[in-house]
C-alpha cells in the first residue's frame, strides 16, 4: 500500500501519555521543544489520573507555550491515551514520545527525512537507557545489552533497514488511520502490535540507527519486576492472538522460568534425600547453566565499576528474565485480564 508524497518540512504532532511522571515530564517536553526542525510543531499530552504533580506540571507548561495542548485520559492506560492524543492532533506526521524519554536535537529532522526517503509508514531509532543511581544504571545496562532484552534492533546499534517494530516511532498519520490506531485492549506491547498491523496492511516499518532517544528506566528492582511481569503477561496475550507472528525469542523467558522451577524442585528433593544423588543431579543443569550464563553476561557487559556494579547488573538481569517469564506463563494460561504496569503508581 502506498502513501502520499511527504513535504520537505511537514508539520508534526508529538503525542505523549503521562502518568506519575513529575521527575521526568518537564525535561521530556523541553527536548521536544528544542528540536532543530523548521516545520510546524504541536505537542499533545494525554493526562492520566496521576498521584503526583504531573498534571500540575503539564498545565504549567501548556500555559506558557501555545504549542502544548492537553487531553484527559481517564482510563490511564497507554494505548487509550495515545489514541486520544492522536485524535486531538492535526498534523500529517505523528511522533510518539514517552515522558521517560529525551530526544536528541536532530531526532525529528532525521526521522522525517527517513520517512520521506524510504517511503516507510513508521521510522524508529535506538533506545539508549541511562541511569542516575547505581540501581537505575544497572537496570539501564540490562536494557542496553542483548543479555537483558534480547535481539530487538532498537536496543543496539545496527544497519538501517526494514524492521519488525520500532521504539516509540515517527508515523505517517495515513498509516495509523488506515489500521485504526492503537488497540486499547492491548495494555503492554502496544507498539509491536500496531506495527504488526501496519506491516500486514502493506506498509513498511524502518529502523534508522541515526535516531537516538535517551530512556530513563525504572529506578528500583521492585518497580522493574512489576513492569516486566506486566510486559511478559501481555506478550503472552499477543502470542495467543497472533501465534507465529511472534519471534521465537519471546518464548525464551517463559521456558527459562519453567526450567529453573524444575531444577529448584530437583535440588530440594535431592537435599531432603527424597531423590538419590546420581543421575538425578542432571536436573540441576538448568540452574547451573543459568548461573554461568549470568556470570558470563556480567563479565561481558561494559560500563561497570567494581563488584557492586556487577552484583547490581546480575540482579537486574535476573529480575528482567524471571519477571518477564513468570508474567508470560501467567498470560499464556489466564490471558491478560487486568494485569497492568503499576510501577509508576
Amino acid at each position: 500500500m502506498s502513501l502520499h508524497p511527504l513535504a520537505d518540512q511537514p508539520a508534526v504532532s508529538y503525542v505523549m501519555p503521562v502518568l506519575n511522571e513529575e521527575g521526568y515530564l518537564e525535561r521530556a517536553v523541553q527536548t521536544i521543544l528544542a528540536q532543530d526542525y523548521d516545520g510546524e510543531k504541536e505537542i499533545v499530552l494525554a493526562l492520566g489520573p496521576s498521584r503526583d504533580r504531573s498534571t500540575e506540571i503539564a498545565r504549567g507548561i501548556a500555559a506558557t507555550d501555545r504549542r502544548v495542548r492537553l487531553v484527559d485520559n481517564p482510563d490511564r492506560d497507554i494505548p487509550a491515551g495515545l489514541n486520544r492524543a492522536i485524535a486531538a492532533s492535526v498534523h500529517p506526521v505523528i511522533i510518539r514520545v514517552d515522558a521517560h524519554s529525551e530526544l536528541t536535537p536532530d531526532y525529528t529532522r532525521r526521522g522525517v527525512a527517513a520517512l520521506r526517503e524510504t517511503g516507510a509508514a513508521n521510522v524508529g531509532g535506538v533506545m539508549r537507557a541511562a541511569g542516575s543511581s547505581p540501581v537505575q544504571r544497572a537496570i539501564a545496562r540490562g536494557y542496553n545489552s542483548p543479555f537483558g532484552l534480547g535481539g530487538g534492533a532498537y536496543h543496539g546499534d545496527g544497519s538501517p533497514g526494514p524492521a519488525e517494530s520500532a521504539y516509540l516511532g515517527i508515523f505517517r498519520r495515513e498509516a495509523i488511520d488506515a489500521v485504526g490506531g492503537y488497540d486499547p485492549g492491548i495494555l503492554r506491547g502496544e507498539d509491536w502490535e500496531l506495527n504488526l498491523r501496519i506491516r500486514r496492511a502493506g506498509f513498511s516499518v524502518w529502523f534508522e540507527p541515526a535516531l537516538g532517544v535517551t530512556y530513563w528506566p525504572r529506578a528500583s528492582f521492585r518497580d522493574l519486576a512489576k513492569q516486566f511481569f506486566a510486559t511478559g503477561t501481555w506478550r503472552a496475550v499477543l502470542v495467543r492472538k497472533y501465534g507465529r507472528a511472534n519471534p521465537w525469542r519471546f518464548f525464551a523467558p517463559g521456558t527459562l522460568v519453567v526450567a529453573l522451577v524444575a531444577s529448584l524442585l530437583v535440588l530440594a528433593l535431592l537435599v531432603t534425600t527424597v531423590l538419590p544423588w546420581g543421575w538425578w543431579a542432571l536436573g540441576l543443569a538448568p540452574l547451573g547453566g543459568y548461573a554461568l550464563g549470568i556470570a558470563f553476561a556480567v563479565w561481558r557487559i561494559p560500563e561497570q565499576r567494581g563488584a557492586l556494579d556487577r552484583l547490581l547488573t546480575a540482579v537486574a538481569l535476573v529480575t528482567m528474565h524471571t519477571s518477564w517469564g513468570t508474567g508470560f506463563l501467567r498470560g499464556i494460561v489466564f490471558g491478560g485480564g487486568r494485569v497492568v504496569d503499576r510501577s509508576r503508581a
